[in-house]
């Protein structure tokens, strides 16, 4: 990835993080990357992305060049190193299905410091690599913040290293498609009432799901 003036603005810590994790994908799991261009040239955006794998988070936040923020429940802070770690590279840390107040204060307040930030729409791994109905949550997050959402799909982490598996599969290649951003007008309808934040996830949730694969031999 071509240095920008936006690796500049990294933390020396989620700097060095942030290249190791897109050499990783280089060497290791190296598939196409499709759509970067569709990143906003200024402001805070969201980018919402299938998720099967624990590799998804690293190797889409690679790809993005500035200082981002990731989504991680509070359960994973169960050890001074991985708090630590997650505290330092800037993780939010949330309770599923509580609609978590402290979450949603920090995502604003990223967002005023024109972060971009990483949500997946179906809330946990995919058990068998599959596209899973999005949770309400990322619906209330985009309609709350009202800014663009990257929608994004990963072809190929399950293979890699999906659910049940004890050791990735270094050679797997893993492609990442990044689409247009939807608008806020797109995905949010306060008319509908009560269903606005369901709604709107799976709207969002159907941008990823169109999302097609490159069909183009990986050299």
């Amino acid at each position: 990835m071509p240095r920008t003036p936006d690796h500049l603005k990294m933390t020396p810590f989620f700097g060095f993080f942030h290249y190791l994790c897109w050499n990783v994908h280089e060497m290791w799991f190296r598939g196409e990357v499709v759509g970067t261009e569709n990143f906003p040239a200024e402001g805070p955006f969201l980018i919402a992305s299938n998720h099967a794998s624990h590799l998804d988070p690293p190797l889409v936040g690679s790809q993005v060049a500035r200082q981002m923020r990731f989504f991680a429940r509070k359960s994973l802070w169960n050890s001074r190193l991985a708090s630590w770690w997650l505290d330092n590279v800037e993780t939010i840390p949330v309770e599923r299905d509580s609609g978590d107040i402290g979450a949603i204060k920090r995502v604003l307040q990223a967002l005023k410091e024109d972060r971009a930030i990483v949500l997946f729409p179906e809330g946990t791994r995919s058990p068998d690599g599959q596209l899973q109905k999005a949770k309400a949550g990322v619906g209330l997050m985009a309609c709350k913040t009202g800014v663009p959402v990257v929608p994004c799909r990963v072809y190929g982490s399950f293979e890699a290293f999906g659910k049940g598996a004890t050791f990735p599969r270094f050679g797997t290649p893993i492609t990442i498609v990044f689409g247009a951003p939807i608008p806020a007008s797109d995905y949010d309808d306060p008319t509908v009432g009560k269903a606005r934040y369901e709604t709107a996830a799976q709207r969002i949730m159907a941008r990823i799901a169109a999302l097609p694969e490159p069909r183009y031999t990986v050299i």
